[in-house]
């Protein structure tokens, strides 16, 4: 198949307008529109830190939703009428719970390896936890204080009754049933998952195609090589995710994409050739937006597409050392319109509902207050901003842009 040539700045429109920031905020508010966002971008990436105010797949629904509350996700996760699920996928993810026959590749892959090691070392806790979780789950790990002694489990020594519950849930026995803060209440993986969608199978070969797919979904335009590793971790070799990648573009469920500038064809969903063709005009999309992304917002993943296509260099630096930093513990990007312009910090106090902005930074090249359109724009971000983490006031840095920004704003405030 002939790839379709598209310039950069076409690129850039359709990649924001099918990540659903063109405008930002702009879904319903109303929790269905956490499903319309995770079945677009086929799974968001689950961090537990909460440092701005929010978990990263928070921020990556905040961005794309109006008046997004924390609790609509958490229904479709952990309601009644389960929707989402938690899984392994390049990391811990939400991913659609009628997907989960395609994941189940991730328990198969690993059972010989865990059942082989921590299950046989630790078979006594492994017995005790499913005994009860059957009878009395969903239960936490501090319903097995008895098994509190530690043992080598992957990055460091953990709790024993800890690493066994990991390893059940990551070989399918267990789900996680709820969350009280960050805290994993599990449960007999059956009780979580309707029976017939349990049932179900997928060969490893169509289920690690899923998997690749899923990248694609998740980017919306990247390459099956030559990314940053942890785009493509676990969706398979560079040969078979090319293999794969040949047969999806065969299939019409890929279409191959050249963009101007930029070396080696890339690949987008087929399904998504209308937005493609809707955002080839140069006036294409609406009055520009401010929305602050997540560090692990799908659209940030291929961080060498963000250097090439947006000359936006990102690096989350929270496992930095602080003397290292360049910019902060959990920033920001800023993304307005179609551009990356720069960073913000955020940090919420929660005693006093302060929102604290420890640093923004803008791009050289990139001077966004000069636009007469960014200032109403970027009011709107950080005040939806506000209102999502709970905050009642806002406070500025005293360093530029920072102080200017508070300026602008007192201004527009005024007026």
């Amino acid at each position: 198949m002939t790839a379709i040539q598209i310039s950069g700045d076409h690129a850039r429109r359709f990649l924001v307008s099918r990540h659903l920031l063109a405008p930002a905020r702009a879904l319903p508010a109303r929790p269905e529109s956490v499903l319309a966002t995770v079945e677009r971008l086929g799974s968001l990436q689950f961090d537990p830190l909460e440092v701005p105010g929010a978990r990263n797949h928070d921020l990556v629904l905040h961005a794309r939703i109006a008046g997004y509350e924390r609790a609509w996700c958490e229904t479709w996760l952990y309601g009644t009428d389960r929707r989402l699920i938690e899984l392994y996928n390049k990391s811990l993810n939400l991913v659609p719970m009628h997907e989960l026959p395609h994941y189940r590749v991730g328990w198969q892959r690993t059972l010989a390896e865990i059942d082989n090691g921590i299950l046989t070392e630790q078979a006594p806790v492994a017995e005790a936890v499913l005994r009860r979780l059957k009878a009395d789950g969903p239960l936490s790990t501090a319903a097995f204080g008895e098994h509190g002694h530690a043992v080598d489990w992957w990055w460091a020594p953990t709790r024993a009754s800890r690493a066994v519950m990991e390893a059940l849930f990551v070989t399918g026995r267990i789900g996680i049933s709820r969350r009280e803060g960050n805290r994993r209440y599990y449960d007999l993986m059956e009780r979580l998952v309707p029976a017939e969608l349990f049932k179900l199978r997928e060969s490893e070969e169509d289920a690690m195609t899923h998997r690749l797919l899923s990248r694609f979904r998740a980017t919306g335009m990247t390459t099956p090589v030559g990314t940053q590793s942890e785009v493509m971790y676990s969706a398979g070799t560079a040969v078979e995710r090319v293999a794969r990648t040949a047969r999806l573009v065969s299939d019409r469920e890929l279409l191959p994409i050249e963009v101007e500038g930029l070396k080696g064809p890339r690949y987008i969903i087929a399904a998504e050739e209308p937005i493609l063709d809707a955002t080839a005009a140069a006036d294409a999309l609406p009055t520009p937006s401010v929305s602050f992304l997540a560090p692990l917002d799908p659209l940030v993943w291929d961080r060498r597409m963000l250097r090439e296509l947006w000359s936006f260099h990102y690096l989350w630096e929270v496992y930095v050392p602080e003397a290292r930093r360049r910019w902060g513990y959990y920033v920001l990007p800023i993304l307005y319109g179609d551009r990356f312009v720069g960073r913000i910090e955020p940090r919420i106090d929660r005693k006093t509902k302060t929102l604290n902005i420890l640093g923004v930074w803008f791009d050289p090249g990139s001077a966004p207050m000069e636009d007469p359109r960014f200032m109403a724009a970027f009011r709107d971000a950080v005040e939806a901003y506000r209102s999502f983490v709970g905050a009642s006031k806002v406070t500025w840095p005293r360093t530029r842009p920072g102080r200017d920004l508070a300026g602008a704003l007192r201004r527009a405030s005024a007026a």
